[in-house]
Formats: structure tokens, sequence, C-alpha cells
């Protein structure tokens, strides 16, 4: 039988013992393991490595969140951090005390927003790229004129000279969007987009309390790019893109 040890979610500021009872990873009961003012809240798992699928990553998640319902700081850990002990996970909190004690700080009465921006025609947009961009316009004429290597050769020289200015184009959007939200958001977070047609992929680091004008900036987005593009919005969500506590497995060792 595999020796048990502690999974990790996050770390909260609190001495008080706490059992979220049966929402863990394998319906294992969730408690807190506490060193001075600080808690790791953790569930028994096998001294194995964490399984990486779907329904363990969106557990993991999903416990954060109950535990925000409680606590209005919350330290997200690393994804598959386990430890052997609770002694080990004492000796943590008490090398790296000021640093979660700081970060909690950073992030207290604070939640992630998430937005992506996806355009609705693609067609359309690669239409007004070729407008703004009187090079590009010259080189698809003029790669149409030629057959063969260098009619093969000049339509790739444009296909990357319309992918630069789909980047550009991207950078722009996103930086309205940005500025759009700035004097509601604490901070932001840039993530990589996926395809051409999604432009952008935010998080934003929002003070509790702030929601509803975030609503309402995000329902004015919504209305002024209504026939251009499509918003998905998330949230309130654990503050990952902000804080994601890295514990390596040589730590746990000193």
């Amino acid at each position: 039988m595999d020796k048990s040890g502690h999974y990790i979610y996050c770390i909260i500021g609190t001495r008080q013992e706490r059992n979220f009872r049966g929402i863990g990873i394998d319906k294992t009961d969730v408690l807190t393991v506490s060193y001075d003012d600080l808690s790791m809240v953790v569930s028994s798992h096998p001294l194995t490595r964490m399984v990486v699928n779907r329904e363990n990553m969106i557990t993991h998640e999903k416990v954060i969140e109950e535990v925000m319902k409680e606590f209005d700081s919350v330290l997200p850990v690393r994804f598959g951090t386990i430890a052997s002990s609770a002694d080990e996970i004492r000796n943590l909190l008490d090398r790296r005390h000021r640093e979660f004690q700081n970060q909690l700080r950073y992030v207290e009465h604070r939640i992630e927003l998430g937005v992506k921006g996806l355009w609705k025609k693609m067609d359309a947009i690669f239409e007004e790229i070729v407008r703004e961009n009187p090079a590009i316009e010259k080189a698809k004429k003029a790669a149409a004129k030629q057959d063969g290597a260098k009619g093969l050769l000049a339509r790739r020289e444009v296909g990357m000279m319309v992918e630069k200015a789909l980047h550009k184009k991207k950078e722009q959007e996103v930086k309205k969007i940005a500025d759009h939200f700035r004097k509601t958001a604490v901070d932001v977070k840039l993530n990589k987009t996926g395809g051409d047609e999604m432009f952008i992929n935010a998080a934003f680091l929002v003070d509790r309390g702030r929601e509803k004008e975030f609503d309402n900036l995000m329902e004015q987005l919504v209305k002024r790019y209504e026939k251009r593009s499509l918003f998905k919005y998330a949230g309130p969500l654990p503050v990952f893109n902000f804080v994601n506590i890295v514990i390596n497995p040589e730590e746990w060792e000193r």
C-alpha cells in the first residue's frame, strides 16, 4: 500500500481548523494544516505523482473556489504538489512565512475576472488588414501573377506579412480593451491566444466590491463591438494568473 501524504490546494491566512468534507480529489475531505497564522488547505493522497487529467485539475480549482467563499485572501498552489507529512508543511510555512504573508496582503479582498475576445468574421478582418496595409495588397497582386516555385514563394511571403499584420492588429485591440478596464482593475495579465479568431485572453485583478463596476464596463464593451466581436466573461475566479505558489520537491527535504 502506498504511503499517504498531503495534497496541497492553497494557502490561507488563518490558524483555525477547517474541514470541507468530501470536496477534494477522489472525494476526500479537505482540511487545514497550520503554522502560526498561516494554513495550507490539503487532502489525503498517496505519495505518488498526481494523475494529470481534466477531472483532477477541475477539482483542484473547485476546492480553491470553495475556500474563497469563506476566506478573502487565498494563494493558489500549483497543481500536483504533495507533502509527505504535516511537519513538512509546517516547516515550509515557517521558512517562507514572510513571502506568503506579503502575497496574501497583495491579493487580500481581490478576485480574478477573465475576459476572452474573438472576432466573429475573419474574412472581414483579413480584408481590413489588406486595406490598412498597401504593401500587402501590392504583394498579393504580384503573387497572383506568378506561377510555379516563384508563385509559391511569393504567396508564402504574403502569408507571413498578413500574419505579422494580424499580430499587430491584435495588440491594438488588446490595448483598447485593457485601457477600457484600467480604472477598475488593479492589474492585468495577458495570456496566449488560440487561433486567428481570438485576439485577447486576459485576466484582471479586481478589488472585491467593484465587480458590478467591472460588469458595467463589460456590458459597454459587448454593445460597442456586438457586430464585430464575441466576448466570454468568467469570474470571480481564484487569482491563478497573479499568484501561483510553486513548491519544488527539494524544499520538503530541508
